[in-house]
Formats: C-alpha cells, sequence, structure tokens
C-alpha cells in the first residue's frame, strides 16, 4: 500500500490521472489545484467540464482551506456522518477553477478509508474523486467492473484493493448554502 501512495502522488504531482479506491467507489483522481489535470480527467470521462467533480481530503480541518465561510452545521454533519457524505459548499477556494461547479460551489468528502485518507494526507492537497467511467455509464464498485478503455486512459493503477469485489454504495451527497440551508441531494 504503502508503495502504490507514493507513486501515485508521484504521478499526480506531475499532473497525471491515477485510477484508484476510494471509501466509495473505484475512482480518477488528480491534483485538484490543477488545472490542467483537472481537464485530462473531464477528457477520460468523456465529460463536459460544466458539470462539477467532488473532491477528497483527509480531515475536516482541510475543509476550511477548501471553502469561503464554512457554515457551522457542516461540522456537526461531518462528525456525526456515519457512511462516506459528500457535501457541497457555496464558495470554493484554492481549487482548480474547472473542477468547480457554474455557481462556484464544490463537493467535498472526508474520507475515512485507510487506502485513500492515507493517500490524501501524504498528498497533502485535495484529490479529484470521481467515478472511474465514461460519463453516463455505470459507476464501478470494484475493480473488476472498471472498463479496459479507463485503465488504458490513466497515467497510474493502483493496485491496492485489486481483488476487492465488495460493492460499496456511493457517498450520501448534501447542498448546504451560505445560510447554512441544507438540502439532501442523494441518501
Amino acid at each position: 500500500m504503502i508503495e502504490d501512495i507514493k507513486k501515485a502522488c508521484q504521478v499526480m504531482n506531475e499532473g497525471g490521472v491515477i485510477l484508484y479506491p476510494t471509501d466509495t467507489i473505484w475512482g480518477l483522481g488528480c491534483d485538484a489545484t490543477n488545472p490542467e489535470a483537472v481537464r485530462k480527467v473531464y477528457e477520460i470521462k468523456q465529460r463536459s467540464d460544466s458539470k462539477a467533480m467532488l473532491v477528497l481530503v483527509d480531515s475536516p480541518v482541510k475543509v476550511e482551506f477548501y471553502v469561503d465561510n464554512v457554515p457551522s452545521i457542516a461540522w456537526d454533519l461531518i462528525e456525526l456522518a456515519d457512511k462516506p457524505m459528500t457535501i457541497i459548499y457555496s464558495s470554493a477556494r484554492n481549487l482548480a477553477p474547472n473542477l468547480l461547479a457554474e455557481d462556484g460551489s464544490v463537493g467535498i468528502r472526508v474520507t475515512n478509508e485507510d487506502f485513500s485518507r492515507q493517500l490524501c494526507q501524504r498528498f497533502r492537497k485535495a484529490i479529484v474523486s470521481t467515478s472511474a467511467n465514461v460519463s453516463g455509464q455505470l459507476s464501478p464498485a470494484n475493480f473488476s467492473e472498471v472498463s479496459e478503455e479507463i485503465k488504458s486512459l490513466v497515467d497510474y493503477v493502483v493496485t491496492f484493493r485489486q481483488n476487492d469485489i465488495s460493492h460499496p454504495k456511493p457517498s450520501s451527497i448534501i447542498k448546504l448554502d451560505k445560510g447554512g440551508v441544507l438540502k439532501i441531494i442523494r441518501q
């Protein structure tokens, strides 16, 4: 696992795209602060950059670096979450502009899964996390469901958990507006 993390960080530091296991499904990842790397992910997914992608961080503290004025309810939601939860914040900052939604919002998930948490810790920046599929196709729950096309288009494929055939569920998604107004997008 450690060698995978080192290699994945090296690839992302060089602007590359990785295929990796997350706290939910297998995902495509890159440096969330690098617009060129983010563009590569959109190309691989054959997806318009008007549709935002979420990012992973390893600690609630890091949310404040990427969001201007985190609503106080966010801290309770993060602390009380018993499964992976993505929160969409209305005013993102310090991220690649082409990663954000048209309204300037971004989805951030604090990962507690061992591999993705350690990857985020070592990389020291937010990491894009979007399903490892062409837009419109089914999201791969495990490595065996990732298409050969996707595998061939990334710069590095993580070996950790490739034999895991479990089917984790996608994260819940909650949108928080500036006034702390909460909207459940996906449970």
